[in-house]
């Protein structure tokens, strides 16, 4: 069974020709694991829960996926070079998860779902992405329940400064007033 809280951001999602404009894009890769994460999600959330009228403009597209066999940074590159010729005017972010444990210093990660359980926030760690077929899947590293209660939550598996930076440096208080930092 969906968790209904998955269902309201597929609602949302749906609700949003941009996004489900990348979410096609994204599809026609075919990669494996492969979804649209972090900000394009939990922004999209927080605009809905502060009733803003217009969605807040995406710095940028954080791609996902998960393939142990190819980790070449250069294929990357060339999956934000396919995307940017079919998206030119949006910031294309594309990381293969089975590469990101060398660079953050973890053991290697099993998955892209167990990848974003060490990302600095726990409401980043969601995602969605578009099957061939037209259906929307959403996940989370952990649940989806704080971010619909407009909290911020430090992951536990990172060093608390990285999160204080990092909700310092996107301004996150600011642009949505009724987030409350979490502390457990």
């Amino acid at each position: 069974m969906i968790h209904p809280l998955a269902n309201h951001i597929v609602t949302l999602i749906k609700q949003d020709p941009l996004r489900m404009q990348v979410l096609d894009c994204v599809a026609q890769l075919d990669l494996p694991q492969c979804y649209v994460a972090a900000g394009f999600v939990r922004n999209l959330v927080w605009d809905h829960l502060h009733g803003y009228a217009s969605t807040t403009p995406l710095n940028d597209i954080d791609v996902i996926y998960f393939d142990p066999i190819d980790t070449s940074y250069e294929s990357d590159l060339q999956y934000e070079a396919q995307l940017k010729q079919r998206l030119p005017e949006l910031n294309w972010q594309v990381r293969n998860q089975a590469n990101m444990h060398t660079r953050n210093g973890d053991e290697s990660y099993q998955s892209s779902l167990d990848a974003m359980s060490y990302w600095p926030e726990k409401e980043t760690a969601v995602a969605v992405k578009q099957s061939l077929n037209g259906d929307i899947e959403c996940i989370s590293s952990f649940g989806l329940e704080s971010l619909f209660d407009l909290q911020i939550t430090p992951n536990p598996k990172r060093n608390r400064d990285i999160f204080d930076q990092r909700v310092q440096s996107k301004n996150w208080l600011t642009q949505w007033s009724k987030l409350t930092i979490s502390h457990s």
